[in-house]
């Protein structure tokens, strides 16, 4: 496909326009770039008619349209557009006077040369003009390399990485215990992380020649603890035994869980294991099971103790019998706790907790359909989210948040402390201001006496000291409650009268039935306000 155009022909002191058609569907030229071309070369348009009725009828033939013209031949011309990113440079040819010089494939060069473009040159793109030269057509004539972009070295974990993974509320409401796939569990085998290498990418070059660098790339490598196996390539890792695996500060770990396929009750007794503990059945009352990491029971826990490095997830609740204990530092997560002291360093999860006492230090939520805090005393660092808190029957329910619970029971004890050490100090005063007058009149003390009073005398320092230091520590801690935030009591349908809420150092009781609310502090008081996300 060729582009058609105008052809000037200098002869005996005159100049002609010879029309070239296009071919294979080309463009034809229109009546204004034909003026413009013969104008840009100097000539003197005599006969504008007859260029006229060239252009109109597609007159092949030379066409007299300047009488007097003493131009010299032109030779072909080429003109480039270089892209704003420097990257691509097209050209387009100008045809010669019909008597002058055609480009050759070295003065194509060394045209693009002279603008300062080296690198990318098309050779096919030049032969192709040269072969088969079509004027006004645009031809891609160089081409720079665009950077070929890296990617940074990744790992892909085929296990659970969030320890903190919170079990999923279903479409009606309940909390789904059943599938919480929050204890990764690995057989001998199993692909536990892959290594995707990094890819360092390749830089790029301009049209000028110019580098276009690529950015740094970041490695990464596999990190992995014992009884795992490195695959031959180096990127990818296995289990070699049965057990948990976890991500601790980028390190795979795989520790062989302690399966129980039964109740821990006599059969089996008291349970200590350091790693992760997987109990089948239930945790019959008076047991006590302790785990360096999770704890996993399928059945319920009655009134026994359990102590978990890891989180605590029990399927089917804690029925406590006001007996026992359950601590971990991970999550605890049952379907229900009644009548049972907790105390966790995460978050507990649970359908309603009944006559217990919970502590948490970071959140409490009871979110199942019919979730309810009743007859209980739940303390938590951060906030208490529950369906109903209280009861219309009026049992106890005292809510605390704004402070970690092991601090607020450390506050409490140390008021009292203070209290006794500086009643204890104000004791002994007349003592020893009845000593004290004794000797000023004048009389000594026997052995006896000054024995005791050497006693009183080290005990009220001892007491000072103490209390100084006591003080302190209570005033940094009140100081804590003062300035906790983010802390709040959200009740998502009912909370009845009679339920105590303290809020860092404030304490409210709830006068009447409220629905949909939520408490917080704000501007030293505890204020109430719709439910907010």
């Amino acid at each position: 496909m060729a582009n058609a155009y105008i052809q000037l022909v200098f002869k005996d002191g005159k100049a002609y326009s010879k029309y070239i058609p296009p071919t294979d569907g080309g463009e034809d030229v229109e009546i204004s770039d034909a003026y413009e071309y013969i104008k840009s070369h100097g000539v003197q348009i005599d006969d504008m008619a007859a260029l006229t009725e060239q252009m109109a009828e597609k007159k092949a033939s030379e066409v007299l349209i300047s009488n007097k013209c003493l131009l010299s031949d032109f030779d072909e011309k080429m003109s480039i557009k270089i892209s704003l990113d420097h990257m691509k440079v097209t050209a387009e040819f100008e045809p010669p006077s019909a008597g002058g010089d055609l480009l050759g494939a070295g003065d194509i060069i060394e045209g693009l040369n002279s603008k300062g473009i080296i690198y990318g040159i098309s050779q096919d793109a030049i032969l192709d003009f040269v072969n088969n030269r079509r004027y006004y057509t645009p031809y891609v004539i160089a081409n720079g390399d665009r950077p070929v972009i890296g990617h940074d070295a990744r790992i892909i974990y085929n296990f659970n990485t969030n320890p903190s993974l919170r079990p999923k509320i279903l479409p009606d409401g309940s909390v789904d215990f059943k599938n919480l796939n929050t204890v990764s569990i690995v057989n001998e085998g199993d692909l536990l992380a892959t290594l995707i290498p990094a890819d360092p990418g390749k830089p790029g070059e301009d049209v000028f020649g110019k580098e276009i660098p690529v950015r740094e790339i970041n490695d990464a490598k596999l990190v992995y603890g014992d009884h795992i196996k490195l695959s031959d390539d180096g990127t990818a890792i296995y289990s070699e035994i049965y057990g948990h695996v976890s991500l601790e500060n980028g390190k795979v770990i795989v520790q062989d869980e302690f399966l129980v396929k039964s109740d821990v009750d006599n059969s089996t007794g008291n349970i200590t294991y350091g790693g992760n503990v997987h109990i089948v059945g239930s945790v019959r009352s008076g047991f006590t099971v302790k785990a360096g990491g999770d704890i996993v029971v399928d059945g319920v826990v009655e009134g026994a103790y359990l102590d978990a490095g890891g989180q605590i997830i029990v399927r089917q609740g804690i029925h406590g019998m006001n007996k026992g204990m359950i601590k971990c530092k991970g999550a605890l997560i049952a379907q229900f706790i009644e009548s049972a002291r907790v105390s966790t360093e995460n978050y507990v999860e649970t359908g309603s907790i009944l006559y217990s006492d919970v502590n948490a230090k970071e959140d409490v939520r009871v979110m199942n359909k019919k979730g309810f805090i009743a007859g209980s005393s739940v303390r938590a660092g951060g906030k208490v989210e529950s369906v109903t808190i209280g009861s219309e029957m009026g049992a106890a329910t005292r809510i605390e948040v704004g402070i970690d619970p092991e601090k607020k029971a450390r506050y409490n004890l140390l008021q009292r402390q203070i209290v006794d050490e500086s009643q204890q100090i104000e004791k002994a005063r007349p003592v020893i201001a009845s000593y004290d007058q004794f000797v000023k009149s004048g009389k000594k003390l026997d052995s006896k006496n000054m024995a005791y009073l050497t006693t009183v005398l080290q005990k009220i320092d001892v007491l000072r000291t103490s209390l100084k230091t006591h003080r302190e520590e209570f005033n940094a801690l009140h100081q804590e409650l003062l300035t906790s935030k983010h802390s709040k009591v959200v009740v998502h349908r009912q909370i009845f009268p009679g339920v105590t809420i303290t809020i860092s150092e404030l304490s409210f009781t709830v006068k009447e039935e409220s629905s949909y609310v939520q408490f917080e502090k704000k501007n030293g008081e505890i204020v109430s306000g719709p439910v907010s996300d």
